[in-house]
């Protein structure tokens, strides 16, 4: 009974990022132990914020986090990956600030509610992911391929949105979404990515979107002969991505309250893919675990900030997580798992015999 349990648990999906984390934690306590202490300070307000290592993961994994909600769904339904998203923050970020600032790139006060923006922000967001969506599922173009057009001319948009200008926000009140909320020592991304996940749990549950995404990703053409329809759920799901993107750009351009089009949200599509894929979702597509992949998101961010307490180099760090990536690929390679089954298979009989 032990040995089945044990069996189970490493069969279950959630099993790699789980372990993973165990290695970087394991990895972290024998290098340096502090890279786990959290001290109690303030901030530039006064306010009580919590600092260390570990709530720079919890801040920043959280833009992860909401992206991997919108990238499982993508990958699962069609089989591919989306690599604009970065350039889409861009575009989202620039629409906010564009909102915000009006005619003046540098007001004294904000020339529109917050939310306002945000919403104009989701709006053309979703556009961009309505637009990668039509590609895949009414002109078939493999996703990657499809997702190329805005991952080159995306920063170029969100430059010409502000003409080229760099908006500053000076309104501290906009800081919030991006940092902390007065008397609240945990970042304020953490709540948004909280909020987030509980209304996708809420609409998988409630909804029937995951049965026909996962349906659609395993066989497009069943699921055409079951009554669905193929091209819409890929749409939609693009269109979900989108939807996460406006999310992110809105912390991301809070952070700093400007941006830089060139740097924003940089290469951050490869660390939703292989949140993703961390979590133990085919790439291929198919049957999926947002949990797992909310768990990959925080894991991934917990590699990068690993990488940077060993003052690693940021134009680096993609050929570590380029090891991660092959890693995972081959390990869920069909020809490797059928080797690996055989290989366990072989070695219980063995045991019986023995």
């Amino acid at each position: 009974m032990r040995k089945s349990f044990i069996r189970e648990l490493l069969s279950n999906q959630i099993c790699i990022p789980v372990a993973a984390l165990l290695i970087l934690t394991i990895f972290n306590l024998i290098v340096d132990p502090g890279f786990f202490r959290i001290t109690l300070g303030q901030n530039s307000a006064g306010f009580p914020v919590l600092t260390g290592y570990l709530i720079t993961i919890l801040d920043y994994g959280s833009e992860l986090a909401i992206l991997a909600l919108g990238m499982t769904l993508v990958t699962s339904s069609s089989g591919g990956q989306d690599i604009s998203v970065g350039a889409g923050i861009a575009i989202a970020g620039s629409v906010i600030l564009r909102v915000l600032c009006g005619t003046n790139s540098r007001p004294d006060t904000l020339q529109a509610p917050v939310i306002v923006a945000f919403l104009v922000a989701c709006i053309a967001a979703m556009l961009c992911g309505a637009f990668n969506g039509a590609l895949v599922a009414y002109f078939r173009i493999q996703p990657m391929v499809a997702t190329l057009i805005l991952f080159t001319a995306g920063r170029s948009i969100a430059a010409w949105i502000n003409n080229n200008e760099l908006p500053i926000i000076s309104d501290p009140s906009f800081a919030v979404y991006g940092g902390f909320i007065p008397g609240v020592p945990l970042p304020t991304p953490f709540f948004i990515a909280l909020l987030c996940i509980i209304v996708m749990a809420l609409v998988l549950k409630f909804t029937n979107l995951g049965l026909y995404t996962q349906t659609v990703g395993i066989n497009e053409n069943a699921a055409r002969l079951n009554g669905l329809n193929p091209q819409l759920i890929k749409f939609l799901s693009f269109v979900i991505l989108g939807l996460c993107v406006a999310v992110c750009g809105l912390i991301k351009v809070s952070r700093l309250s400007s941006i830089n089009y060139s740097v924003i949200a940089k290469d951050i599509e490869m660390d939703a893919i292989l949140a993703v894929a961390l979590g133990g979702n085919a790439l291929s597509g198919g049957r999926f675990n947002i949990w797992a992949s909310v768990l990959g998101a925080y894991v991934i961010q917990f590699l990068t900030t690993t990488l940077y307490k060993m003052n690693v180099q940021s134009d680096a760090l993609p050929a570590y997580k380029a090891v991660v990536v092959i890693l995972l690929v081959v390990m869920s390679a069909p020809s490797v798992r059928a080797k690996l089954a055989a290989l366990t298979a072989r070695r219980r009989n063995e045991a019986k015999e023995a």
